[in-house]
């Protein structure tokens, strides 16, 4: 089943600098003139929860190997960096590792490079620091 691609957010048309849309400056500049506009930043988090497919404890550490025939899009792989951040505050011994049914398939809206190559799953891991394997290189005590 195909994913629904998500609505474009109309462009802000002659909407002054520093405001979010014409009704917020004019609201600030008639009834809400007392009232500090954008002066504060609050930090917050969306909680949610991660089941991995396989885990298996290997030399005491503990291996969350993830499956992935591919990734569909940005939310899907961002994901998984947010992932491994929360596992760094838990323990030590926790290691979020991929298995590609293709590693060398482009990602999901992957620009053309000059040379007419797209990024790949293996080179995203890579480049995010995660270890990854295919079914061909997956180490032969982790078959068991």
């Amino acid at each position: 089943m195909a994913r629904k691609p998500r609505k474009v957010r109309p462009k802000k048309i002659n909407v002054p600098k520093g405001y979010d849309s014409m009704w917020e400056y004019d609201i600030h500049k008639s009834i809400l003139t007392g009232w500090k506009h954008h002066t504060s930043n609050i930090e917050y988090t969306v909680s949610h929860t991660y089941k991995t497919d396989f885990i298996k404890t290997i030399d005491g550490k503990i291996i969350l190997l993830e499956a992935k025939g591919r990734f569909w899009d940005y939310a899907e792989y961002s994901k998984y960096i947010w992932i491994r951040k929360a596992l760094s505050f838990m323990v030590d011994n926790y290691e979020l590792v991929f298995l590609f049914q293709k590693p060398y398939s482009p990602m999901p809206q992957a620009k053309k490079r000059k040379d007419g190559t797209k990024r790949t799953h293996a080179e995203w891991a890579e480049t995010n620091n995660f270890k990854w394997y295919s079914e061909d290189t997956l180490p032969e005590e982790w078959t068991t």
